[in-house]
């Protein structure tokens, strides 16, 4: 978590991560000047849309306050959206991707003149 002096710029750093199942991430509020939040897309918090698995457990660090952290372990495959509550409409959003990297994409190219197609 981080941000300007000024308050006029906030982000995740990074904004997305590949990890396996199993493995933790820790948040870490390194903007000196803003409390954050790390907060899942789910209706347990605030009522909002699912946007990790159905079934994994749903996570809100509350505010932390500079140099304060929060972890969450993930166990179940798929993908975790989340965003910061006092900054989600200045972007503050992420993406946590748990599992292994598909050969292919949902994409892939086809003919010499680089076009691609949607894979079925």
């Amino acid at each position: 978590m981080q941000g300007r002096d000024d308050g006029s710029q906030v982000w995740f750093d990074p904004i997305g991560i590949l990890i396996k199942p199993g493995q933790t991430v820790r948040w870490t509020n390194l903007n000196p000047g803003n409390s954050h939040t790390t907060t899942a897309y789910n209706p347990a918090n605030f009522g909002r849309p699912v946007r990790m698995p159905k079934t994994a457990k749903s996570w809100d660090s509350d505010y932390l306050l500079p140099k304060e952290s929060f972890s969450v372990t993930f166990t179940e495959r798929g993908v975790y959206d989340y965003y910061c509550i006092p900054h989600e409409h200045a972007g503050m959003v992420g993406r946590v991707i748990v599992g292994e990297p598909e050969a292919h994409g949902w994409a892939e190219m086809v003919g010499a003149n680089g076009t691609y197609r949607r894979r079925p």
